[in-house]
């Protein structure tokens, strides 16, 4: 592509560089090269930007730096970044239609139109694979389990028996969808065994990252709504409901009967206890600990979370506190020392 080609592609306003001049490829501003194409979108990386050899960047419309490289100006880099990064990453792999020789399904099993069964991949009876379906090597799709079309299950991904999944749902590898429910009761010294007798049901364009663990309801369902992201590592239990659209990123912990509302994000780490709600569009920063409902549209963080104002506030006071520590010490020795000049004059 040419420089003014992707400026038309993106709507861009080209400046200090050749309309005609090659990109062969896109790279972050420290490790480009010349006919790479690079992007600014955090004040952090502006030095690098600056000592880049990119042959141009994608700036924001305010960008006012001055730089040794072309400038594209778009409204969201990262966003137009990422279109241009399209158009040069390497071709999908495709799979050919059909049931390996070394997968296992069941005949009770129902697959739909130009489904791609790999090796290893076990379908039981009564499941159901939509249209065009991917399902990859080793992977175990359980009994009456139903999945959507135009959807990727990845190598080794576990999908239990009954749960349901949408449309254009990507399950990246080691996945678990439905295991139990962490239920017991402790009946005369022992820990009883809760029967889990729901379901899980992920809905439309949800992703799921590896090893992610999703368990299945005690009653009802474990549901995740439509545009889910879920990062790696990330474990929801039983009876949690996702809303749309909602961001999970790696190593949360979300314990049973919580409800995230639609456009949350959790940030990494962040750990929730039961039967709480998160409200619509509120972010929870990295390594909070979530103890109460939160409001929709507020931001909290901390441990245990509190609103992010007064978490740095009180952060801000602890950090004080060897100081004051040492000011309290000094006050008491001072005053001590008082006491005993006045026990000495009586």
């Amino acid at each position: 592509m040419k420089l003014g080609e992707i400026a038309r592609l993106l709507g861009g306003r080209l400046e200090g560089g050749d309309p005609e001049t090659p990109i062969t490829g896109v790279a972050p501003a420290g490790a480009a090269q010349a006919g790479d194409l690079t992007f600014f979108a955090n004040p952090k990386y502006l030095a690098a930007l600056r000592g880049s050899r990119a042959s141009a960047a994608l700036v924001p419309s305010d960008f006012a730096e001055e730089i040794p490289v072309a400038r594209i100006y778009v409204e969201k880099p990262s966003v137009a970044f990422a279109e241009v990064a399209a158009r040069f990453a390497p071709a999908p792999i495709r799979f050919a239609p059909g049931v390996h020789a070394a997968a296992v399904v069941s005949p009770e099993a129902v697959l739909g139109s130009e489904v791609s069964i790999q090796a290893g991949a076990v379908i039981e009876a009564g499941a159901r694979i939509g249209d065009r379906t991917f399902v990859g090597a080793g992977a175990y799709i359980g009994h009456e389990v139903q999945i959507g079309s135009d959807s990727v299950i990845h190598p080794n991904v576990s999908i239990r028996e009954r749960c349901r999944v949408g449309c254009r749902v990507i399950v990246h590898c080691g996945a678990v969808i439905g295991s139990d429910g962490f239920g017991f009761e402790l009946v005369e010294g022992r820990h009883r065994k809760i029967p889990q007798i729901g379901i899980v049901q992920i809905d439309d364009d949800v992703e799921v990252g590896a090893n992610v663990t999703i368990d299945r309801a005690r009653f009802g369902r474990t549901w995740i709504q439509e545009g889910v992201k879920i990062d790696n590592l990330v474990q929801i239990a039983h009876n949690v409901v996702v809303g749309k659209h909602s961001i999970i990123v790696a190593q949360v912990g979300i314990s049973g009967s919580s409800e995230l509302g639609s456009y949350v994000t959790l940030a990494g780490q962040v750990g929730m206890v039961g039967h709480i709600r998160i409200g619509d569009r509120a972010i929870v920063a990295a390594q909070a600990g979530v103890s109460k409902d939160i409001p929709p549209g507020e931001v909290w963080w901390g441990s245990p979370a509190l609103p992010m104002k007064e978490a740095k506030e009180r952060l801000a006071l602890s950090n004080r506190l060897p100081k004051m520590l040492e000011r309290i010490k000094r006050l008491e020795a001072e005053i001590e020392k008082l006491r005993d000049q006045k026990n000495e004059g009586e």
